[in-house]
């Protein structure tokens, strides 16, 4: 009896274990923004933690800012930068251009309220040292954001000055992302939730403070180790549940002129990275933007983002198959050119446009179709039969969009 019973559980564990390894795993996704970060510290420095990540995926160049001298022009600054990964589109749209975070525009949904949208009973954290990131930017609980609710979050400690002094030298800052890390990797352990945001801020200080100096080399060490926290976590969430997550790890901005300073276009304060644990796309081989890392979680998310939504998104995914990206275009009377990078061959898009922009106000844009274009072909140009001021242009793919917007010369 006792070998049949033996035999019994051994059957029901197979079983049981060839079931768990035929469903799907699931979805998790974790950002983390490093603030102020340069490449070339980046690079310097001994960085362990995020080599381990960078050994399953990879470590990208990418870039902050917009179209530099164009109408999408983005301030290089913390707060800017935080909002356009968030929404994945440039400050034109976003309307967050400095770290006031005086008027944004809501209309262009954060990643956290399409994911609720579409997964109600999915959760979602912050775990931050600036309490405006989930207040202001996510705009947890306001009206404009349909009073979006996140499940977890560790934030707010910048404001306790008596718990935690504050000090010429930032120390408590350090302090404080050292908590964040902390707190974040044990909720990831016991809690697991399924769309996360870990920011981080004590490099930027360092960087306003010292340039590029020792003091900036032992943050970005010290950040290192804090993610290293973070993804440890998440490694024993993938052996223990068997998920599937996405790590993305980014900066915001890099710095100008000794390590000081941003908020300009100097190619130094444009230039940012991108660590993932998963190899990305073609596109990231070209420099992606910032607002690249919102429509990459959507899909590794599944969400179905309503196609007017989707339709104003600036970026571009980086998992996935790689369709085209980097569209530009110019208008002359009737004459409308556009151009973009392509990738693979056989692949048609269509081309829709529209002269009016009541996204903005919450509204909807009425789209005329021009036609089909051969993606490999990386150019068309179409005849207008009449001469608009202004035009949003998209180019529809395969599988998403990408757009840009074209101002009359004539």
């Amino acid at each position: 009896m006792k070998n049949k019973l033996n035999a019994f559980s051994l059957f029901f564990l197979a079983g049981f274990l060839l079931a768990f390894s035929g469903r799907a795993q699931e979805k998790k996704t974790l950002f983390i923004i490093l603030d102020g970060i340069q490449r070339e510290l980046l690079l310097k420095n001994p960085t362990p933690h995020l080599d381990q990540v960078m050994a399953e995926g990879g470590y990208y160049p990418a870039h902050v800012g917009g179209m530099r001298g164009g109408y999408s022009e983005t301030p290089t600054v913390s707060a800017v930068g935080y909002n356009s990964l968030l929404t994945g589109v440039w400050v034109n749209k976003h309307n967050v251009r400095g770290n006031s975070i005086r008027r944004p525009n809501y209309h262009y949904w954060t990643i956290f309220r399409h994911f609720k949208e579409d997964y109600p009973h999915k959760t979602t954290a912050v775990y931050s040292t600036w309490l405006d990131n989930r207040t202001k930017l996510v705009g947890e609980n306001l009206e404009a954001t349909g009073r979006l609710q996140l499940d977890y979050h560790f934030d707010g400690l910048e404001v306790d000055t008596l718990g935690i002094p504050h000090d010429e030298q930032s120390d408590y800052i350090r302090e404080i992302d050292q908590q964040v890390a902390a707190y974040a990797a044990k909720d990831i352990r016991e809690k697991g939730p399924d769309l996360i945001w870990v920011y981080l801020q004590h490099t930027d200080d360092m960087g306003h403070r010292y340039g590029a100096s020792p003091q900036m080399d032992s943050a970005i060490q010290e950040a290192d180790r804090q993610v290293g926290l973070i993804w440890s976590a998440i490694r024993e969430r993938e052996k223990n549940y068997g998920e599937d997550w996405l790590l993305l790890i980014t900066t915001d901005h890099g710095r100008g002129e000794g390590g000081f300073h941003h908020g300009g276009q100097t190619e130094e304060e444009r230039a940012t990275w991108i660590v993932s644990n998963k190899a990305l796309n073609e596109i990231a081989s070209q420099t992606p933007g910032i607002v690249d890392l919102f429509p990459t979680m959507a899909h590794h998310m599944h969400l179905s983002i309503p196609k007017n939504q989707a339709m104003e998104v600036d970026g571009v995914s980086l998992l996935g198959e790689a369709h085209a990206s980097h569209l530009s275009g110019s208008l002359s009377g009737k004459d409308l050119s556009l151009h973009w990078k392509s990738y693979g061959s056989g692949k048609t898009g269509r081309v829709w446009i529209t002269p009016t922009n009541q996204f903005r106000y919450g509204n909807s844009d009425l789209y005329r179709l021009l036609g089909e274009v051969r993606l490999d072909k990386e150019s068309a140009n179409f005849d207008l039969q009449v001469v608009p001021d202004n035009l949003k242009v998209v180019l529809e793919l395969p599988t998403g969009f990408v757009n840009v917007w074209v101002k009359n010369t004539d």
